[in-house]
């Protein structure tokens, strides 16, 4: 069989679109000695296509960091397959909206890291991470004014959700944030220091090199944002949480509280809904609300409105050539978008 997928993304996503079937999404993560990331990787793909597995995952030396979505009939078989993985009992994330359709088909990528960190994992101990805090612990050591609660994610996530009274890093990066979290923390050593993110797998390296760097009391919020969500709806706790968890995956973003705390990047109005600009040439991610999304056809700028009604073959040739990259994972930073926080 092929161990990569050979039909176009287009149609993947029509098909999904029209598909039925039910399916789970979910994210792990686990650090381990992977001696043989190639060979893993054939092996996931192997196993994870008979199973009608979609996402994207990256594997490496250091371990696997994947967020994926099962079909429900197959889910059993799918935990049994992560056995064979050596990959029992680690801990899944289940998304906490889930509409079936985070993913349209299956991508597995070896990596040099599972997490770009910009770290040297040979001058600190990675597993000396720190004291994972549940919800309910979470709760109660930020109701203390001295504690100090971080979010180490990127800027495009932080506007949309975020606890409450946490710092939050104007980045674009996870090896941004770290540095900037440490220069802005260094005075603080001896304080309490708590970190989190989407589903932990950031914590659990940042607090690690923290340690390292000599800070006393970190701790990490165990399973993110994804887990305190689940946890504090089972447990009747209360949401620190204001606005929207950023995903990784069609989605974009899960509900977590009702509080709208962004705005549209293009007219200023309460908003949080992530696009992608329909302009191929582009895809630049921002924030749009359904007023502009109908004003710009779904584009970041009248510019690129007007370049997806040209022919295809004439958007093909303005946009040969050109490395998108750049522009996309800035993720909103344009001067094309006039309320951009």
């Amino acid at each position: 069989m092929a161990l990569h997928n050979r039909v176009n993304g287009k149609v993947l996503k029509e098909r999904s679109r029209r598909s039925l079937e039910k399916r789970i999404t979910l994210s792990f993560y686990k650090y381990f000695q992977n001696h043989d990331p190639k060979q893993y990787r054939d092996q996931l793909y192997r196993q994870w296509s008979e199973l009608a597995v979609m996402g994207r995952i990256y594997v490496a030396e250091e371990g696997i960091n994947a967020q994926i979505s099962v079909p429900e009939l197959r889910f059993e078989e799918f935990k049994k397959a992560l056995g064979q993985c050596g990959l029992a009992g680690v801990w899944l994330n289940f998304a906490v909206e889930d509409d079936s359709w985070s993913f349209f088909k299956l991508r597995i990528v070896v990596k040099n890291k599972i997490l770009t960190d910009g770290l040297n994992d040979k001058t600190f101990d990675v597993t000396n991470s720190a004291e994972h805090l549940d919800a309910e612990s979470f709760n109660k050591l930020t109701d203390d004014p001295g504690t100090f609660v971080v979010d180490m994610r990127n800027h495009y996530e932080s506007e949309i959700g975020h606890f409450e009274n946490a710092i939050l890093p104007d980045t674009d990066s996870f090896r941004e944030t770290l540095r900037v979290v440490e220069k802005q923390l260094e005075h603080k050593k001896e304080s309490h220091i708590i970190m989190y993110c989407t589903g932990g797998i950031r914590c659990e390296k940042a607090s690690a090199y923290y340690k390292h760097k000599g800070f006393k009391n970190v701790y990490q919020l165990d399973g993110g944002i994804i887990k305190y969500a689940t946890t504090i709806k089972e447990k009747g706790l209360r949401n620190k949480f204001k606005g929207k968890n950023f995903v990784f995956d069609q989605r974009f973003s899960e509900r977590i509280s009702e509080e709208v705390i962004s705005r549209c990047h293009q007219c200023g109005k309460p908003c949080d809904t992530h696009i992608n600009c329909k302009n191929d040439g582009c895809h630049l991610l921002f924030i749009q609300c359904d007023q502009c999304s109908i004003k710009y056809n779904a584009c970041c700028s009248e510019e690129c409105s007007e370049i997806i009604k040209l022919p295809d073959e004439k958007q093909k040739e303005l946009r040969s050539g050109i490395n998108r990259g750049a522009k996309i994972y800035k993720k909103g930073r344009s001067p094309k978008l006039i309320y951009k926080s």
